[in-house]
């Protein structure tokens, strides 16, 4: 019986493939495209935003000195005491005449508090309008912002990929399956993992962008610019690298398969070697 042997495309025509299929999806998405092109040319030349003149770090840093941090912790202070005093006196569905009177503190307190938050935020936004969105203060605290999300979606898609092998080995002892198919489907779902987690973390990132920018009180012409180029460039980092981990990952599975498939057709050789020179071998009989 022949066997048939299905062969895997060459390194080049791998290559030609995924070319064709890079082109092919630019031409059909063409806003998706000229977005990460963007987006990778603001990375590229964004750098850490202007620096701030000597007069603007002197006007920044007297606004910013004003904001009273104590005021605020000895507001947050008493606000956490009643709370407490509260959440004790308070029954399961009833409050009494004491339960009344430490609701009624706790929430004297809590206005106090978010007014002078209030207050200091707003102190804090007119030092940030002296300082300019485009600045290295309004630049660094956007760059801040993305990569807290972004490791918070790294962090999800460890954990969530942890407890994934765990039950995958698990199903995995009841189907019988061998280790290749097991580390394939953890492979797999750690891929799926990494994607649902950095886009969340890239969704996340732009509902609070603007209200990054809207603290800066600039044009809003402006305002809407470094919205669309902080969205952009977030958007191109993160499918940057969701595309760097799909193609090392891809180009190792390549590889095995190639280096098997290698193994095999030098198997089927020695047989077919081996074949010939026993029928070489045999007796002929007149």
């Amino acid at each position: 019986m022949n066997r048939r042997q299905v062969a895997l495309p060459g390194l080049g025509d791998a290559g030609s493939m995924v070319l064709r299929g890079v082109a092919s999806f630019a031409r059909h998405h063409k806003v998706i495209t000229g977005s990460y092109l963007f987006g990778i040319l603001v990375i590229v030349l964004a750098g850490t935003g202007s620096r701030l003149t000597l007069e603007q770090r002197r006007e920044y840093n007297s606004i910013m000195d004003t904001i009273d941090l104590q005021a605020e912790f000895e507001a947050s202070r008493r606000y956490a005491i009643v709370h407490q005093a509260y959440r004790t006196s308070a029954g399961w569905f009833t409050c009494d005449s004491l339960c009344t009177r430490n609701k009624q503190r706790m929430e004297r307190e809590k206005s106090n508090l978010d007014a002078i938050r209030r207050e200091g935020h707003a102190r804090m936004s007119d030092a940030k309008a002296v300082a300019g969105l485009f600045s290295e203060v309004g630049v660094l605290e956007a760059k801040d912002k993305f990569w807290s999300h972004f490791n918070r979606g790294q962090q999800f898609a460890k954990r969530q990929s942890m407890w994934d092998a765990m039950f995958i080995g698990i199903r995995s002892m009841g189907r019988d399956e061998n280790m290749i198919q097991y580390v394939l489907n953890v492979v797999l779902q750690v891929l799926l993992n990494f994607s649902m987690g950095l886009m969340l973390a890239l969704v996340m990132f732009i509902f609070g962008l603007w209200g990054i920018v809207r603290d800066y009180q600039a044009n809003p012409i402006l305002a809407v610019f470094f919205f669309l180029a902080a969205s952009c460039a977030a958007f191109a980092f993160v499918a940057s690298y969701l595309m760097g981990i799909f193609g090392v990952t891809i180009g190792g599975i390549y590889g095995l398969v190639k280096v098997a498939e290698s193994n095999q057709n030098a198997r089927l050789h020695q047989g077919r070697r081996q074949q010939q020179q026993y029928m070489g071998n045999r007796p002929h009989y007149e």
